[in-house]
């Protein structure tokens, strides 16, 4: 009898924490398998509708009994895609989800919080809960912030009715609100406030970028992964001042005389198919984002923690199935004389697949490659913290969502390998999972230390240096090589000076 009353509290013990509290109230999540209890959607904020649509987050509401967080919530609007339906949608959308393996609320394990992509218009916090990394000993966040023109809207009645007197970038605002939730509330799903990473992918890899030049993000976390994404451009600078201009514009095209009245319209009015916002871009406001973030790392005026940066060796798979002589020419002529003659050189289109790759590497690297270059070189120069730099170039048959004739990792493709998706068929995808196994290790290790990717068993990687082989490829396992299309991002380096040059 003794013997089975301590089983019993042994196994009484290893169950996963399934009920916590929250600062609003009890929360109770669902199992997934005998190790991880799945909180699917917890309220962060108070749902941004009616007169706090267009406002900063405000605190969620609180609720009497226990909340069950069993399913996730309703996508942000956006356009209908054929995955997801209006009906699938809701404004009320600022949700984020907990997967944890503590047992007890006092283990204190690092926290991993998720920031997903879609371009800053759509996409979904619950396209994985990251039950993957959650099961190697972190507690891991993904959030959801507003997307689209419920997002980004910029106008200058917005301006006045704010604190602040600024507007636009309420979905940074939102990610801002939900690294604060964490800190305040993941000790009681066993995690630490203190070790907090933020990791993302495209549009969420650009954000989190920007918490790191933030200052209202300082303190909220201790290291930053990206994953294709980088705000460093001096191209795609939107200004407070054009970002007014912007949704003034949208208010005509909508035909519409003030915010009260677009207060009053359906959300799928504002941000689904067919809808033309041109603003759907964090903006250099002076407040979130106090200057061009090139500038702030000029100056080493940011969130200086470790960081480690990936960009995929064919993210341009996912934008060109073919390209037409017409197409290519179109695309070199954007280029100043100068520009587009070297373009030429590195980019060549003399042939149907030459143009194909060319425009698909110009992609990357404009895109993605250059930009990561540009955030690792600068913390180098003006930082302290450890910075280290990654490439996936994996080639699969699998893909989430690339076009034919692929060469290596689409755009995205990273996303299969951290999640897990190979851990099925291991034997049919050998390659594909010896890289996912190397990635989520690196990624959990990173989040762990603080900031140090290495562990036992794992290939030695060293934090970046420009001219050595300090760059880890993830190719059929993993190992290190120099910068990759170094005369290309070189060249795309050069063209960025000249237009910070044309815009002093």
């Amino acid at each position: 009898m003794v013997v089975c009353g301590l089983m019993a509290m042994v196994a009484a013990e290893a169950q996963p924490l399934l009920r916590t509290h929250v600062e609003t109230g009890d929360v109770e999540g669902t199992p997934d398998g005998t190790d991880l209890a799945v909180y699917k959607a917890i309220p962060y904020a108070a749902p941004p509708v009616g007169d706090l649509r267009w406002k900063a987050p405000q605190p969620a509401l609180p609720w009497e009994g226990v909340l069950k967080a069993e399913d996730v919530a309703k996508w942000p609007p956006q356009p209908e895609k054929s995955y997801v339906s209006y009906d699938m949608m809701s404004e009320d959308c600022l949700y984020l989800s907990v997967a944890t393996p503590a047992k007890s609320v006092d283990e204190g394990l690092p926290v991993m919080v998720f920031i997903h992509g879609g371009g800053f218009q759509t996409e979904h916090y619950g396209g994985d809960l990251w039950q993957s990394l959650a099961r190697k000993g972190v507690v891991a966040v993904s959030i959801e912030y507003r997307a689209g023109s419920l997002g980004f809207l910029a106008h200058s009645e917005l301006a006045k009715e704010s604190p602040d007197g600024h507007t636009g970038n309420y979905g940074i605002l939102d990610q801002i609100f939900a690294l604060q939730w964490v800190q305040r509330n993941i000790r009681n799903f066993g995690g630490d406030p203190a070790k907090v990473t933020i990791f993302g992918e495209s549009a969420g890899a650009m954000s989190c970028h920007i918490l790191c030049a933030s200052p209202l993000a300082k303190g909220l976390f201790r290291a930053c992964i990206s994953q294709s994404g980088a705000f460093m451009s001096a191209t795609n600078v939107v200004n407070q001042e054009l970002a007014q201009v912007l949704g003034q514009m949208f208010m005509s095209q909508l035909q519409k005389s003030s915010i009260a009245e677009m207060r009053q319209m359906d959300a799928k009015e504002l941000t689904g198919n067919g809808v033309n916002f041109q603003g759907c871009v964090p903006i250099v406001d002076g407040y979130v984002i106090p200057e061009p973030i090139y500038n702030l790392y000029e100056k080493g005026n940011y969130n200086d923690v470790p960081v480690l940066i990936m960009h995929n060796s064919d993210e341009g798979a996912v934008s060109y199935a073919s390209v037409s002589p017409e197409q290519y020419e179109q695309m070199m002529k954007q280029l100043p004389g100068q520009w587009a003659d070297s373009a030429r050189v590195y980019y060549p289109g003399t042939t149907d697949e030459e143009r194909l790759f060319s425009l698909r590497d110009l992609t990357r690297d404009v895109g993605f490659g250059w930009g990561s270059y540009a955030w690792a070189t600068l913390q180098k120069q003006t930082g302290r913290s450890a910075v280290y730099v990654a490439y996936l170039a994996q080639k699969s048959d699998t893909t989430v969502y690339a076009q034919g004739n692929r060469r290596g990792a689409a755009h995205a493709d990273d996303m299969l390998y951290l999640k897990g998706a190979f851990d099925k068929e291991p034997l049919k995808y050998p390659q594909e999972k010896k890289v996912s196994d190397l990635m989520q290790q690196y990624w959990v290790n990173f989040a762990k230390t603080g900031g140090n990717p290495n562990g036992e068993g794992l290939p030695l990687w060293p934090v970046f240096e420009e001219d050595k082989e300090t760059v880890m490829q993830f190719n059929n396992g993993a190992s290190l090589i120099s910068l990759p299309n170094k005369e290309r991002i070189s060249l795309i380096d050069g063209f960025m000076r000249y237009v910070r040059q044309l815009r002093q």
